[in-house]
């Protein structure tokens, strides 16, 4: 009897051991890695770090994330990556892209083996010619390239949003700020309506059509007008947008974010906001992350800059 009782003891504790385990493993937050650049700009444009800190203090009450934020580039220790979900990068771009430093890309590239997210904001959505526009499309679904590409200050009305996890509770907005457009889109498509390839899922979000005035220039750098933004006219652009990657892991592209002043407007905020928590994936809300921001939170860690 006393052996039958150890072995029915032995037998509960190991299963009590399970449930613990299991309960943890289900109850672990999603960890979202959030990559500030470097100053840049004048004052309240580029404000990398003030937008990132922003943004997790909004995600600071979802349930089941959580978001570290670094600044200046780049991680200050790499081990931080071991149990991360996704990684995001709020950033200049071209030759100074944080990815493209070191051996950061096949960091990344690592990540992404593993099936990490991935996102790329702004200024971060842009890679040099011949740099890391393979693994852009793959990760992301498409780059920003230099007079490929253009970058007008407008309006787009974002008038009509799909059925999707990261539209959920966003409304029809329309906000001015530095909307690049004509990305290059992985398989050369032109990223206005949802595809599939490769295994990989491309869903558009946010898309406008830009008015023949904002096709004909100026665009901030170099100035244009080019030939083909200008021949396109009539068609609609994408300038949010989502993948669903074969390796499972997620990803996205979003071209907004020049002006500090814009987090400010809540359906330009939470659909920011819900792509950062599908990205990690991790569950949204029905109505979308709520949050607010008050003036003084908009003015809060800014860079010193150079006001002039």
């Amino acid at each position: 009897m006393t052996l039958f009782f150890r072995s029915v003891k032995y037998l509960v504790s190991i299963l009590l051991l399970g449930c613990v385990v299991s309960t943890a493993a289900v109850g672990k937050d999603k960890k979202l890695v959030l990559i500030a650049g470097k100053p840049s700009h004048p004052p309240m444009m580029h404000e990398f770090r003030a937008g990132a800190l922003l943004l997790e203090k909004c995600l600071e009450d979802v349930k089941g994330l959580t978001v570290e934020v670094h600044d200046n580039g780049w991680v200050n220790d790499e081990a931080t990556f071991d149990d991360a979900d996704a990684v995001v990068i709020f950033a200049d771009g071209g030759k100074k892209h944080p990815a493209l430093q070191g051996d950061n890309l096949k960091t990344l590239q690592k990540l992404i083996d593993r099936g990490v997210g991935f996102g790329a904001m702004h200024y971060g959505v842009e890679v040099p010619p011949g740099e890391a526009n393979e693994e852009f499309q793959a990760w992301i679904g498409g780059h920003y390239e230099n007079s490929f590409s253009c970058n007008p200050i407008w309006a787009p009305r974002f008038d009509t949003l799909p059925e999707h996890p990261v539209t959920q509770g966003v409304l029809p907005f329309s906000i001015s700020d530095e909307w690049y457009f004509n990305m290059r889109f992985f398989g050369g498509i032109s990223g206005n309506q949802a595809h599939q390839e490769k295994g990989i899922k491309f869903t558009p979000i946010l898309v406008a059509k830009p008015s023949d005035d904002v096709r004909n220039g100026p665009y901030v750098h170099p100035k244009g007008p080019y030939d083909h933004i200008i021949e396109n006219s009539g068609r609609e652009e994408a300038m949010l947008w989502v993948v669903e990657r074969p390796d499972g892991g997620r990803g996205f592209g979003f071209t907004g974010g020049h002006y500090h002043l814009n987090w400010a407007d809540e359906n330009f905020r939470k659909v920011v906001l819900n792509t950062l928590n599908w990205v990690s994936k991790n569950k949204i809300p029905k109505n979308g992350i709520r949050s607010k921001v008050t003036k003084e939170e908009l003015y809060l860690n800014l860079d010193k800059k150079d006001p002039r």
